[in-house]
């Protein structure tokens, strides 16, 4: 059984993620703000500490409390448009933020930390799939935090002795049994796409005149529960003892599912999950949107021993699909 202390944990990934680590016989402790997350996705047998990260002071109170041994860090800002608007924001609770985290583990005497980071640091890429060793040129303040985070993950491993694993990802998608994303606003494809089918609205995609095969862009996607297995293994990586953190200290992993789906075939299962068709117009490419992005996820299966075990659009469209049926307003609270 390990200690850990997971930020954002009643959030979509986070949550799941929790639901994970408790299913394995771990001790969890969540620590949200709730601004975002829902009290109702904090998963039986996980602790709730209702306050933020970026207090150092409390989190370090909080890690000796619970003798936390590990950090999943889910917590941060993550919508690409507000970046934008207020990069500040971003800047204070991703950068600022982060290292107040950082500095808690350490007086804490906290040594492993896995952070749940993002592809946007490659930025647009120069070659897909996108190999961890690609340069990393974020378009956006919210792919330059997390580029600049996971800088100081490296210099403190090589400082400080922190053992870390920065997974990076594009989309994450689907449901489990209990858990479900419930965002507003919602700015995710798939979640937007059940909305619209919901609500009997046409969907709006941005372009259809990309060079792929169908003229939409090309995304990768893994299911939320394949990402909480993600970070399962990071935790069990982090270790002193496991063969990878004797080769990095700080071990950056991609997570894919190796192809990527297109936009319109996104629509396309969704039509074949709820058994009707998903009206859509074309509206102009969004500024920044690269054709295809695809992570090679080559690291993650040979450091990790990670593979997606659910890489199908329909399940993860449809294990979104049910958990919406049965939670049709979302959290309670």
């Amino acid at each position: 059984m390990t200690r850990i202390l997971v930020t954002g944990g009643a959030g979509y990934v986070g949550s799941v993620s929790v639901e994970a680590f408790v299913a394995a016989g771990h001790d969890v402790l969540v620590l949200d703000d709730l601004s975002t997350g829902h009290r109702a996705a904090v998963t039986e047998g996980a602790h709730l500490a209702v306050g933020t990260y970026v207090d150092q002071p409390a989190t370090t109170r909080l890690l000796r409390e619970y003798g936390i041994e590990v950090i999943v860090h889910c917590a941060a800002r993550s919508l690409v448009g507000e970046s934008l608007r207020e990069p500040s924001r971003y800047f204070m609770e991703n950068v600022s933020g982060g290292i107040a985290l950082l500095e808690a583990a350490r007086d804490a005497d906290v040594d492993r930390f896995v952070l749940s980071s993002t592809a946007a640091v490659y930025g647009v890429p120069a070659m897909t799939p996108i190999p961890e060793d690609a340069e990393t040129k974020p378009i956006n303040p919210y792919g330059e935090t997390k580029r600049a985070f996971e800088g100081a993950l490296s210099w403190y491993g090589r400082a400080y002795g922190m053992r870390s694993v920065s997974l990076r990802y594009f989309n994450v998608a689907g449901a489990t049994d209990a858990l479900g994303e419930d965002h507003d606003p919602e700015t995710h494809l798939i979640p937007a796409i059940l909305d619209a089918a919901q609500a009997g609205r046409p969907l709006t995609l941005f372009g259809d005149d990309y060079p792929t095969p169908d003229g939409t862009c090309i995304r990768d996607y893994i299911h939320v529960s394949d990402l909480a297995d993600a970070h399962l293994r990071a935790i069990e990586t982090t270790a002193s003892t496991h063969p990878s953190m004797a080769v990095d200290g700080a071990l950056v992993c991609n997570l894919g599912n190796g192809g990527g789906f297109s936009n319109l075939e996104v629509i396309r299962a969704a039509e074949r999950v709820i058994g009707r068709s998903i009206p859509f117009e074309v509206g102009p490419r969004r500024v920044g949107d690269p054709p295809v992005l695809v992570a090679s996820a080559a690291r993650a299966a040979q450091r990790l021993g990670w593979h997606p075990q659910r890489p199908s659009l329909e399940e993860m469209v449809g294990s979104a699909w049910a958990w919406r049926q049965a939670h049709p307003g979302g959290y309670a609270d």
